[in-house]
C-alpha cells in the first residue's frame, strides 16, 4: 500500500461486503456485526493507517483523503469491482470519497452516524487542534482523563466496561497520547467539501443510519444527507449515541442485513 502497511482480514461466504470504520476505533468496532453478515456474505475488515493493528503512515499524514486512497488500493488488491460497503463516522466519508472522487462502484452504501457535511469536527477536537502544543506537552495522565471523559460521551448508555477499556486502552500512555493527537491534526473538513456538491449524483442504493441521541454529529444531519442523496433511506436508531454500533449492535446489524440482501 501506498501508506504502508495496512492490517485486514475477511471471513465469511457470499457477496462482497467491506466494513470501514471512524474514529477513534478501529475495525473491533464491527465485533458485534461482522460475525452475523458472515454467515450470507464474505466480509472485508480493514484497520485504516494508525488505528488497530495498521502502523501510522511513515509520514504521519492520516486525513480522510489519504484514507480514501488506501481503500482504493485495497479494493484493487482484493479484487472487488462492486461491493457493498459500510463507513462509521469518518468511514462514511472515506466511502463518499472513494465513490465520488476516485470513481469506484459500490453496489450499496451504508452510512452510519458518518462525517458528510461541514462543519462536522466536534468542540473537543477542535479545541484540541487549535491547542496542539498544549496537548503535546499536557501530563499523560490528565490528557488519558480529557480522553476518557470524551469517548463516553459516545455512546447514550452505559459503555460496557471491556469495550470502554478497549478503545480508551488504544491511547493510553506517552506513545497513544502522541497517536490520538498526529490523527486530530489532519482532520480537514475540506476533505469532505470536495464531494458534498457531488452527493446529489449518487445512483445506487443508500441508507443512512444514525443515533437519535447522537452528541457528536447532531442527528439532524442524518436527514440533511438523506435530502441530498436521491432515493436514499434514513433511519434514526432510538436510545443510540455515536457510537451506535456499541449502544444498539443488534438493530444495527438487522438494518445492515435487511439492506445488503436486497
Amino acid at each position: 500500500m501506498s501508506r504502508g502497511v495496512v492490517a485486514w482480514d475477511v471471513f465469511g461466504d457470499g457477496p462482497p461486503v467491506v466494513l470501514v470504520h471512524g474514529t477513534p476505533s478501529w475495525s473491533y468496532l464491527w465485533r458485534n456485526v461482522a460475525p452475523e453478515l458472515a454467515r450470507e456474505f464474505t466480509v472485508y475488515a480493514l484497520d485504516l493507517p494508525g488505528y488497530g493493528d495498521s502502523p501510522a503512515p511513515a509520514d504521519g499524514v492520516a486525513s480522510i483523503a489519504t484514507h480514501a486512497t488506501v481503500l482504493v488500493e485495497l479494493l484493487e488488491e482484493w479484487g472487488l469491482e462492486e461491493p457493498a460497503v459500510a463507513g462509521h463516522d469518518i468511514g462514511g466519508a472515506i466511502v463518499l470519497r472513494a465513490h465520488l472522487l476516485h470513481e469506484r462502484r459500490f453496489r450499496r452504501l451504508a452510512l452510519i452516524d458518518a462525517v458528510v457535511l461541514a462543519p462536522w469536527v466536534t468542540p473537543t477536537t477542535r479545541h484540541i487542534q487549535a491547542n496542539l502544543d498544549v496537548y503535546r506537552t499536557m501530563p499523560n495522565h490528565i490528557f488519558e482523563q480529557i480522553t476518557a471523559a470524551h469517548l463516553r460521551t459516545a455512546v447514550r448508555r452505559d459503555f460496557d466496561p471491556e469495550a470502554f477499556a478497549a478503545y480508551q486502552g488504544r491511547w493510553q500512555g506517552v506513545d497513544g497520547q502522541a497517536a490520538y493527537l498526529q490523527k486530530v491534526a489532519h482532520f480537514e473538513e475540506q476533505d469532505t467539501r470536495e464531494f458534498e456538491p457531488l452527493l446529489g449524483s449518487i445512483g445506487v442504493p443508500v441508507l443512512v443510519l444514525w443515533g437519535a441521541e447522537d452528541a457528536w454529529l447532531d442527528p439532524s444531519l442524518a436527514h440533511r444527507v438523506g435530502d441530498l442523496i436521491p432515493g436514499s433511506e434514513v433511519r434514526l436508531i432510538p436510545g443510540a449515541g455515536h457510537f451506535s454500533l456499541e449502544d444498539a449492535p443488534a438493530e444495527i446489524r438487522q438494518a445492515l442485513l435487511h439492506f445488503f440482501r436486497a
